[in-house]
């Protein structure tokens, strides 16, 4: 036998994710490789372990018992690689994975605040990663942060999930074209987080019955905000984060019932016995004044370009 840990890992990835893809597009490779390393632990092992139905895909019984195994080894294995790295002096990692909104506008000015007060050598690294995806990123060890709306199944990983900051969901267009009929029926502008089943906007959209044909997805907030402003559509927005456009009178409120929403950022790490000197410093951080302060009022968006989804070569090399 010559299992990997790379098989081990898509293994884990699949089944946690739910799919080749999902799996694929978390460790930065092609579907091809995933699919290339199952089919080697299918050998070494002799077990189909996980099997593709009208349902999903379904654990067989070797895979089941195989699951929580793989996923001690692979945390063991990202252990290992963090030890060589300090023991050869370089930078403790920080990879932070966040919903593309956040990313968009709060990521970048809460870490360069985090570098500045760190004292340790740190190397960060900041990726988009959809809301459920990032507990198995986290507890996986491709991650060591995340932010987001809170993981709705923690499925027995060894991580945590904590609130950070409450904000308002609302819905904004152009001052003078406020639309007219059932909200389902209007031109939606979403940011790719409309995309993301577990995103505030996604469940509002769903909640008022949208249909795809009426939703336009731009690459960022900032984006559909600026369509919205040009009378294209509405949009939904954080309150705090689109202030600025209001008071310029480039947007307005839509009045809708139900709104605004009250949600929550959450931020995702490994249990305190597990995580990093890094993670942990950022999570007393983001108690601190200066934390709140940049998550009300970030310095400036940082372009999406700046937060595509990095390549974690800690297990797949």
């Amino acid at each position: 036998m010559s299992v990997t840990l790379t098989q081990l890992n898509a293994f884990v990835l699949v089944a946690r994710l739910g799919s080749v893809r999902a799996a694929a597009s978390a460790l930065g490779v092609s579907e091809s490789a995933v699919s290339q390393a199952i089919t080697a632990l299918r050998q070494d092992l002799g077990d189909q372990l996980i099997t593709r139905s009208q349902a999903g895909m379904t654990l067989t019984p070797g895979g089941t018992r195989l699951l929580g195994t793989a996923s001690q080894i692979v945390m063991l294995g990202a252990e290992a690689h963090a030890a060589v790295r300090a023991a050869q002096g370089a930078p403790e990692q920080l990879r932070i994975v966040a919903t593309s909104t956040f990313a968009e506008f709060v990521a970048g000015p809460l870490m360069e605040a985090f570098r500045r007060r760190f004292a340790g050598s740190v190397e960060v690294t900041t990726g988009v990663a959809a809301s459920g995806e990032q507990a198995v990123l986290i507890g996986n060890r491709l991650a060591d942060v995340a932010f987001g709306p809170g993981p709705a199944d923690e499925r027995e990983m060894p991580i945590v999930s904590e609130p950070i900051f409450k904000y308002r969901l609302v819905v904004v267009a152009a001052g003078n074209r406020l639309p007219r009929g059932p909200a389902r029926q209007w031109r939606w502008l979403v940011d790719p987080s409309g995309t993301d089943p577990g995103s505030e906007t996604a469940r509002l959209l769903q909640r008022l019955e949208v249909p795809d044909g009426n939703i336009g997805v731009f690459q960022s907030q900032t984006a559909a905000w600026a369509a919205a402003a040009d009378g294209a559509g509405v949009a939904p927005a954080i309150e705090h984060l689109v202030s600025h456009q209001l008071r310029r009178g480039e947007l307005s409120f839509v009045d809708m019932p139900g709104l605004p929403v009250e949600e929550c950022w959450h931020v995702t790490l490994l249990e305190r016995e597990w995580r990093g000197v890094a993670a942990s410093a950022l999570r007393r951080f983001l108690n601190t004044p200066e934390a709140m302060q940049l998550m009300r009022s970030p310095a400036a968006g940082v372009p999406p370009s700046r937060f595509k989804p990095p390549v974690y070569v800690t297990i797949w090399s």
